[in-house]
């Protein structure tokens, strides 16, 4: 199969932040999510990228094995790297690609934040706090079951969240989801509206979801509701990227 040319980073990798091969990953992987490197085409190799982005070897390497774990490439002995998969096309109809890898980092970051808010609401919650977390799903159920006439849900889905940060008793909490309500927004909106597009069990899926994590709280358990929010945010990342 041709080896279709790779282009050169859009934006200078030696102005940019954040660590070398961060910025690596991030170019390979926007030039996977536009189709310039479409599945089952072989990379090039790793000292042409090197060259090409005007980086170490290493770096390049360290980049790769990333794209590896992310199940996006895969090596060949002998052939070198090829692409195995895409993030789910719908994805890039409701967010630039240039925000793809940080919609990622965020939801990795929620699932340490918000599964210990979880655990801690699970300790210290009221009965108002329970209610208010209650009230919240209450209305996520009602949105559900009236399909596309009930909204996307986005912001209830926002504030399900937030009210059980609230519940844990420690406004740090708090502070740091308000903090990246914007980040945090842009995957939710994603979900949401790819939900709409898809077979309905998709979004009940993320509902059951959301109501383990509430029994869970009611019911004290900790680790229970640490496990339930952080099986929740990792599978919601999964349904937008590896279409689950």
């Amino acid at each position: 199969m041709k080896k279709p040319a790779m282009k050169s980073a859009e934006l200078p990798l030696s102005s940019s932040t954040g660590r070398l091969s961060d910025r690596i990953y991030d170019h390979v992987l926007g030039q996977i999510a536009i189709g310039i490197l479409p599945v089952n085409c072989r990379l090039p190799p790793e000292n042409g990228l090197a060259e090409l982005l005007g980086v170490s070897r290493p770096v390049v390497r360290e980049a790769l094995t990333r794209l590896r774990d992310d199940g996006l490439i895969a090596s060949r002995q002998g052939a070198g790297w090829f692409v195995t998969r895409r993030p789910a096309a719908n994805a890039f109809e409701f967010a630039p690609v240039s925000s793809i890898p940080d919609i990622q980092r965020c939801f990795v970051f929620r699932m340490a934040v918000e599964g210990d808010a979880a655990a801690l609401a699970a300790r210290n919650r009221d009965r108002q706090g329970l209610r208010r977390i209650q009230q919240v799903l209450t209305k996520l159920d009602t949105m559900v079951a009236q399909g596309r006439e009930g909204g996307l849900g986005v912001e209830e889905d926002l504030l399900f969240h937030r009210t059980i940060a609230e519940a844990s008793g420690n406004r740090f909490f708090v502070e740091t989801l308000t903090s990246l309500r914007e980040q945090i927004a842009i995957g939710v909106n994603l979900n949401r509206n790819l939900s709409l597009i898809q077979p309905r069990g998709r979004i009940l899926r993320g509902q059951q979801e959301h109501r383990r994590v509430f029994e869970a709280i009611e019911a004290e358990d900790e680790e229970g509701a640490r496990r339930a929010m952080r099986t929740h945010i990792e599978n919601a990342r999964k349904r937008i990227f590896e279409g689950g």
